[in-house]
């Protein structure tokens, strides 16, 4: 996939606006088991926010690079704890976001 613009970055910062974290990063960090519910929330809702608890020992950005690289998401912004991506799901007969 390719890169998204900025224009569509900004867009997909205000929907993930109204999201909720649907996952924490704790002290274990990153492992196989987090990479793998990683990987089926982007395919189940290609927005997801991610929280970054205070005790992993990796910062968000990090996380983020993590993330992105290893599942092909697109990093949407870092706020604080709390890390955003996306990334197509390919999925059928889903509604997927339209990035204009």
């Amino acid at each position: 996939m390719e890169n998204i613009t900025t224009k569509q970055r900004a867009f997909l910062r205000g929907l993930a606006n109204a999201l909720e974290p649907v996952m924490q990063i704790g002290k274990e960090g990153l492992s196989e088991n987090s990479f793998n519910a990683i990987d089926s929330l982007l395919e189940a809702r290609e927005l997801i926010k991610i929280k970054v608890l205070k005790n992993c020992a990796l910062q968000p950005k990090e996380v983020m690079a993590q993330v992105c690289e290893r599942l092909s998401a697109q990093p949407v912004q870092v706020i604080g704890s709390i890390i955003v991506v996306y990334r197509f799901s390919t999925k059928k007969d889903f509604k997927h976001i339209e990035l204009v």
